[in-house]
């Protein structure tokens, strides 16, 4: 069965001085998830938020947190991040030598476990664990920064894990320079799951905010079939 079309808000892309009021607003323009990017400066070359953040941050949102780990090591910081209250923890099949011991450990706390590949990271990586995950996450930008642009390639990587993925339970999800011009390429190709941080929070405005959840919504939906 066709996974269910999800429009993720990346507040990386919002005014941190006020988070808080950024979240709620993402929530009240349509946003299905609201995605938090944790960086460490090592495994890529930012920093970000910690536990703190989404514990701070939950309140204001009952939407779920899709929080993507970009640190290594990753281990020593999921139960946090779960107790803080993430919804779904994502993980990159880069940052250590055991990710399936680190999927295990997701769900072991309850959580979704999600997996992450980098833009040059062959989709083979994964054949192994497709099984012990709920989410598989494709980098059409390299981490480490908003407001990047697509990298094209990334649309034969989601047609291929999509192949992989085939009737498994298992949300598809694509990050990185997407727009209401690229949405339809990667809906095609098989993401459901489309992150948004630059193309949603640019406006500055909660109006601009559900107009432009809207239209990507809207993109994607005609290229699944389902608006006209």
């Amino acid at each position: 069965m066709r996974r269910p079309l999800r429009v993720a808000a990346s507040i990386l892309a919002a005014d941190i001085a006020k988070l808080g009021e950024e979240v709620r607003a993402a929530d009240q323009a349509g946003a299905d998830w609201i995605h938090v990017d944790i960086m460490d400066g090592h495994f890529v070359p930012n920093i970000s938020f910690g536990p703190g953040t989404v514990k701070a941050l939950r309140p204001h949102t009952n939407k779920p947190f899709d929080v993507h780990l970009m640190i290594a090591p990753c281990d020593p910081y999921l139960e946090a991040f779960a107790k803080a209250g993430a919804d779904s923890i994502t993980v990159h099949v880069e940052s250590g030598p055991h990710v399936h011991r680190s999927l295990q450990a997701i769900r072991a706390l309850g959580k979704k476990a999600g997996v992450t590949l980098n833009p040059g990271t062959p989709v083979e990586m994964i054949e192994p664990i497709i099984d012990v995950v709920d989410l598989v996450l494709v980098m059409s930008v390299n981490p480490g920064f908003s407001g990047q642009a697509f990298i094209p390639f990334a649309v034969e990587k989601l047609s291929r894990l999509r192949a992989l993925i085939g009737s498994r339970p298992i949300d598809l999800e694509v990050d990185g320079g997407i727009t209401p011009e690229i949405a339809p390429q990667v809906a095609q190709a098989g993401a459901n799951v489309l992150v948004a941080g630059s193309a949603v929070f640019k406006g500055g405005t909660p109006e601009s905010y559900r107009t432009a959840i809207a239209a990507l919504r809207n993109a994607a939906a005609v290229a699944r079939g389902e608006a006209a």
